[in-house]
C-alpha cells in the first residue's frame, strides 16, 4: 500500500432516503475479499468508526459479466448481503461520478445484475432490481405473545411484510427482532417491514432490518416487498410512494414483471481513513 501514505484510505459517504453508507474504491484500495467483513466491522460502528447501515467496495465488474461494475455488500455487522436497494442507488450515483460508467449502467450484486439509471441533477436514481421470488403470502407466526399473520417475498434479501393500522404504535425494535429471529425463518433470517396502507398509492413503512439490527430510516428491498405484497393481495396500484422513517419518499413499481425502485442518492462526504486508527488490515 505504498500509494495510502501513513495508511490513510480514501472512503466516501453517501445515504439513500436515510440509508446511510460507507463506499471504497477497490480499484484503489486492492482490499482482499477476506478482509471486507472485518472493515465493515470496525468502519460501520458510529461511536468508533464513520459510522453507516453497509460498507460496500466497488471494482471493475469480471469481463464476459455484461455489467460495468461489481461490488461486495456487508452490513454493518459483517455479514455479506446478497442485496441493498438503497446501497445500490448509492452505488449507482458513485459509479457515475466516479466515471467507472455512464449515467446508465449495471452493478453486478449476490443477487445479480442490477439495472441502474441515474439523474445526476435531481439526485435521483432508479434501480431495476432482481426479480421478486419465494412469494409466500398469509403466513401465521406466533412472537411475543400474539399471533401475527406476515406476507412473505425475496426482492434481493428476505423481507416479511406486517400489515398494521398505525405504524406509529408498533414497537418495531421489539417485534421487528422477534420476527427477524424466529424459528420460521431460520436459518438465514428475514427483515422485517411494518406497513400502513394510506390507500392504493401511498404508504407509511417502518423497517427492521437484519444485519444492522435495527430500524433504519429506510429500506429499498423492503419498500419492494411492500408493492410485491400488496399489489398481490389487490391493494396496490403498479406505483406506489412509500414514506420512509427518515420521512423521505421511496417510490417503487412494477413494470413487466419487474421491481423499480427510485429515490434520492446522495454523496455527503469523503475522507481519509486513518487504517492504524482503527485497527483495519490493508493485506
Amino acid at each position: 500500500m505504498s500509494t495510502m501514505s501513513g495508511a490513510r484510505v480514501p472512503f466516501y459517504k453517501l445515504q439513500g432516503c436515510g440509508n446511510d453508507f460507507v463506499a471504497m474504491d477497490n480499484r484503489v484500495l486492492r482490499l482482499p475479499q477476506e478482509r471486507m467483513a472485518e472493515w465493515a466491522r470496525r468502519v460501520c460502528p458510529r461511536a468508533f468508526g464513520v459510522g453507516a447501515d453497509g460498507l460496500f467496495f466497488l471494482e471493475p465488474a469480471p469481463a464476459g459479466s455484461g455489467a460495468d461494475a461489481r461490488w461486495h455488500f456487508y452490513n454493518a455487522d459483517g455479514s455479506r448481503a446478497e442485496m441493498c436497494g438503497n446501497a445500490s442507488r448509492c452505488a449507482g450515483r458513485l459509479i457515475h461520478s466516479l466515471g467507472m460508467a455512464g449515467e446508465r449502467h449495471v452493478l453486478l450484486t449476490d443477487a445479480g445484475p442490477v439495472a441502474i439509471a441515474v439523474d445526476p441533477a435531481a439526485g435521483l436514481v432508479k434501480v431495476q432490481l432482481t426479480a421478486p421470488r419465494d412469494l409466500a403470502m398469509g403466513i401465521t407466526v406466533s412472537a411475543l405473545g400474539h399471533e401475527t399473520t406476515v406476507h412473505c417475498v425475496n426482492t434481493g434479501v428476505p423481507h416479511a411484510v406486517v400489515l398494521v393500522d398505525d405504524v406509529d404504535e408498533q414497537d418495531v425494535a421489539a417485534m421487528g427482532r422477534a420476527l427477524r429471529f424466529h424459528e420460521r425463518f431460520a436459518p438465514a433470517g428475514t427483515n422485517v417491514n411494518f406497513v400502513q396502507v394510506l390507500d392504493r398509492s401511498h404508504t407509511r413503512m417502518r423497517t427492521y432490518e437484519r444485519g444492522v439490527e435495527a430500524e433504519t430510516y429506510a429500506c429499498g428491498t423492503g419498500a419492494c416487498a411492500v408493492q410485491v405484497v400488496l399489489h398481490a393481495l389487490g391493494m396496490a396500484d403498479a406505483e406506489l410512494a412509500n414514506t420512509t422513517t427518515g420521512g423521505e419518499v421511496l417510490t417503487t413499481s412494477l413494470e413487466g414483471g419487474r421491481t423499480y425502485l427510485k429515490g434520492a442518492a446522495e454523496l455527503t462526504f469523503s475522507g481519509e481513513l486513518n487504517a492504524d486508527a482503527l485497527g483495519l488490515p490493508l493485506s
